[in-house]
């Protein structure tokens, strides 16, 4: 542990403010596989322009560019800041739920077709395209609307935009803050997994927590889930590509000074602050709709090789700035929070929930390595209270991507996974040494911190049966 960081409970460290921080950092850790950069990236956070309250690092906080992976902060509207560095480059990175409606005996009996015609219907792989084209017109109503909008042209059911965060579409966002660049990289994605750590993974609920709660969101033991996690592709790599060269060309005065340069931001008040604001969430609307058109084809998939129906749990967001409101020395505060690589999530009551979920608190996906479990949790009020309503995202690397192709076997991975009876259908085998279990933290461990700490809490378990990965 840094000698800088100071134990204040279980789970809890903080470092104080000093030097240029204008808050303090708090880390939610247990300390075992967390690196010095990574914590010197959250004291970096916290030297930033009109942020209030703390810099917060989740349990699964690793190295990122710019904030840490697993890092949480939020700056005043009026006097604070946007920064891409805060949101990520793949923005509304985020992980979907489903669940099948019907047996597992039936999915489990015909699991390698399944598997083998998801792989068919949704294109995986780095720069892999989808045979679906729109128009310019339906694209720029798609990033303007969001899953709202591909529900309207046949990619779902209207209910299914009540379990989407915002319903699966974000208003404030207008197509003209978008490059030609990014939209050519993006016009033949959507409906694309890509590669990396996105995958989409069949499984089985093997425990339940909160029986009450799981009955609300539509899951029980021996339920069969699907997991989708994706984001916006290169559309939305582009414009934090875009907008961090914007930042730096025309904002020099401003971002003099920097820690870190990858800390490149706007005041979120300025038209480029206000511009890069409207291109994420461009960006953010099509991550939405891509996970909409891809759960389209897992439906298409579950239908014509099981018979079976498959219906939306909740889908949530990982790497976004959003406006929010929040209580801070005694005042309502108007901010935009930034959650790079960690999940919303607000508890009973709020307002911004739709009825569904109002008595329970907002669903949580904190999905697992390749081959682990994943977990389904929910929202509390002390999330809002301590962390800007905000939880882990998911395990958290220990190897990067290079260590991990140095250190590991695909083969071995392969046989390991077979041997635990999980299908794998992939791409490469480099994307499979890349997202191995052996680089990524113990997901049970950072669930069971965040339920400890009780920014979110547990309602279920599930197991991997087949992974489809680029």
């Amino acid at each position: 542990m840094p000698k800088v960081a100071e134990k204040e409970g279980k789970y809890v460290y903080r470092v104080k403010k000093h030097g240029e921080m204008k808050t303090d950092a708090v880390i939610l850790s247990d300390w075992e596989t967390i690196d010095e950069e990574a914590i010197q990236q959250i004291i970096n956070v916290a030297t930033l322009p009109g942020i209030v309250k703390e810099a917060y690092a989740m349990p699964d906080i690793h190295w990122g560019y710019g904030f840490p992976i697993g890092g949480v902060a939020a700056f005043d509207v009026e006097d604070g800041i946007i920064s891409p560095g805060g949101v990520g480059f793949d923005i509304n990175c985020g992980v979907r739920m489903l669940v099948v409606d019907g047996p597992a005996s039936i999915v489990k009996g015909r699991l390698d077709e399944l598997v083998k015609r998801i792989y068919e219907l949704v294109p995986v792989g780095v720069g892999e395209t989808s045979d679906l084209k729109f128009s310019k017109k339906d694209f720029k109503r798609i990033v303007t609307g969001g899953a709202k909008v591909v529900v309207e042209m046949g990619y779902g059911q209207p209910e299914d935009l009540e379990r989407i965060e915002d319903y699966g579409s974000i208003e404030y966002c207008d197509f003209s803050d978008v490059s030609d660049e990014a939209y050519d990289r993006g016009k033949d994605e959507l409906g694309t997994l890509g590669a990396g750590n996105h995958f989409i993974e069949i499984q089985e609920v093997v425990e339940v927590y909160d029986p009450e709660i799981a009955k609300v969101f539509g899951v029980a033991p021996g339920s069969i889930t699907v997991l989708i996690h994706t984001g916006s592709r290169g559309f939305g790599h582009q414009i934090a590509t875009d907008y961090i060269r914007y930042m730096r060309d025309e904002l020099k005065e401003h971002n003099k000074g920097l820690p870190d340069k990858q800390l490149i931001n706007a005041p979120f008040k300025h038209s480029l602050g206000q511009a890069y604001y409207s291109a994420m969430n461009c960006a953010a609307n099509y991550a939405f709709a891509n996970r909409q058109i891809i759960t389209h084809m897992i439906r298409k998939a579950f239908k014509s090789v099981c018979g079976l129906n498959v219906k939306l749990v909740y889908d949530v967001a990982h790497n976004i700035a959003k406006v929010e409101e929040y209580q801070i020395d005694g005042k309502t505060t108007k901010v935009i929070v930034h959650r790079k690589g960690a999940t919303r999530a607000f508890g009973p009551g709020n307002p911004k929930l739709p009825a569904l979920f109002r008595e329970t608190g907002q669903p949580v996906i904190i999905p697992g390595s390749m081959g682990t479990a994943s977990y389904l949790l929910v929202g509390t009020k002390k999330a809002e209270e301590w962390t800007f309503g905000s939880t882990a995202h998911g395990a958290g690397r220990t190897l990067g991507r290079r260590e991990a192709t140095r250190e590991l076997s695909a083969d071995r991975i392969i046989n390991e996974l077979k041997e635990k009876g999980v299908k794998l259908m992939a791409k490469s085998k480099k994307g499979i040494v890349e997202e191995a279990p052996e680089a990524y933290k113990n997901v049970d461990k950072v669930v069971q911190i965040v339920d400890e700490l009780g920014i979110s809490r547990k309602v279920a378990k599930c197991v991997p049966l087949g992974v489809i990965k680029g």
